[in-house]
């Protein structure tokens, strides 16, 4: 399926480089789930291999990999391991993001080129068990105060994503001398900063999105890279498709699963396979319509994200994609599993993995409800007369 969306050489040597690591990274996906273990080894084969900076523009030395390119790339991953795939894609994401919006100096982002070069690798700390996700709008709890000339932070992360290795945590906190929200870039060596492992939960269970806890952590100007007076959420943001990527790929395996199992499971029943079966064949098919109708959608989008003369007319296309792709790969792995029966709720069993792996994706930003709230406000607001 996915060979219909290669469309450039790049885009087919990354994904040959990804494929050499499939049955490596397949092997581990098993004992990664069941041990709730971050997947530093494989984490460390992507860092290895230049991959936390192929969205980083060639100018400053990446691969200058767009969101079309990295949804690719997400998708063919989470299909080996969805906690791998969901983790580095943070990473991918926050370097697209950043140098395309420039909202750095220039000396910043000469410095985190070389960083991010040098194997380092970064994620957003931004959710806070108080206000929840940063797409709506709340103030951070953490504190950033000016004192003797550099910023003293102290506060909790919640959903750190990729904790256990990332040397970088871009962080947010509420700037009272200036009433507004800043973002700094603090290096996980710094005395103050650490890691409280949280992260206990049924789905994703490898991507070590534990606490980060600031205590009184001092940086220096320098490293406030942001100023934001107002959320995040309502600034397009293509990158963010790494996250519906992902379920797309763990959709995608949980369907070639189902399809395996259906062409070689004969019960002595029947004189052939279960594939046969017409019922079968109707959850089958019903899976690869969603497949193909939810993969149209994220790649459509991405390729209009990326053609900057399009760009200013997405509006709600992107929590849209979210939208889909999230409800599809939840309903494709619950048909996956009906096709596979009690088989399917044997721990030794992917589909159960894959089960539990897609319904994190209800809760990844941007949530269902605030999709469909934004598509009515607009829908309204266009049909509204205008004011003369």
């Amino acid at each position: 399926m996915l060979d219909l969306f290669i469309i450039s050489d790049k885009q087919k040597d990354w994904l040959q480089k990804l494929r050499k690591l499939e049955a490596k990274f397949k092997n581990r996906a098993a004992e990664i789930d069941e041990l709730a273990m971050f997947p530093k080894e494989n984490i460390q084969e992507l860092v290895d291999m230049g991959y936390p900076s192929v969205t980083l523009p060639a100018n400053f030395g990446g691969e200058s990999l767009k969101v079309y390119d990295m949804v690719m790339l997400q998708e063919t991953l989470a299909s080996f391991d969805g906690s791998t795939a969901l983790s580095i894609g943070w990473n991918l994401g926050v370097v697209g993001e950043i140098f395309e919006s420039k909202l750095w100096t220039e000396e910043q982002l000469n410095f985190f080129a070389t960083e991010i070069l040098n194997g380092a690798l970064v994620n957003r700390a931004a959710s806070e068990a108080q206000t929840g996700s940063p797409t709506r709008g709340g103030r951070p709890g953490t504190n950033a105060v000016r004192k003797n000339g550099a910023w003293v932070l102290t506060g909790r992360k919640t959903f750190t994503t990729m904790s256990p290795v990332l040397t970088y945590f871009l962080t947010s906190a509420w700037i009272e001398e200036e009433k507004m929200q800043g973002h700094f870039l603090l290096h996980k060596d710094l005395e103050g900063l650490s890691i409280e492992e949280t992260w206990d939960v049924i789905s994703m269970r490898g991507t070590g999105s534990h606490d980060l806890v600031l205590d009184g952590v001092t940086v220096d100007d320098s490293m406030l890279v942001e100023r934001l007076d107002g959320p995040r959420g309502g600034k397009v943001n293509g990158w963010v498709l790494h996250i519906p990527a992902c379920y797309l790929g763990i959709a995608q395996a949980a369907r070639n699963y189902a399809v395996h199992f259906s062409n070689h499971h004969s019960p002595n029943s029947l004189n052939g396979s279960i594939s046969q079966l017409p019922n079968v064949q109707q959850l089958l098919g019903e899976i690869d319509l969603e497949l193909i109708r939810a993969r149209h959608l994220i790649y459509s989008v991405a390729a209009a994200y990326d053609d900057e003369s399009r760009r200013g007319l997405i509006e709600n296309e992107l929590g849209v994609v979210k939208h889909t792709v999230t409800n599809s790969a939840i309903n494709i792995v619950d048909k996956a599993m009906r096709i596979v029966g009690a088989k399917s709720l044997q721990r030794s069993n992917p589909l159960q993995r894959y089960y539990r792996d897609v319904r994190a994706g209800l809760h990844n930003p941007p949530m269902d409800d605030m999709t469909i709230k934004k598509l009515a406000l607009s829908a309204i607001e266009k049909d509204m007369p205008k004011k003369s």
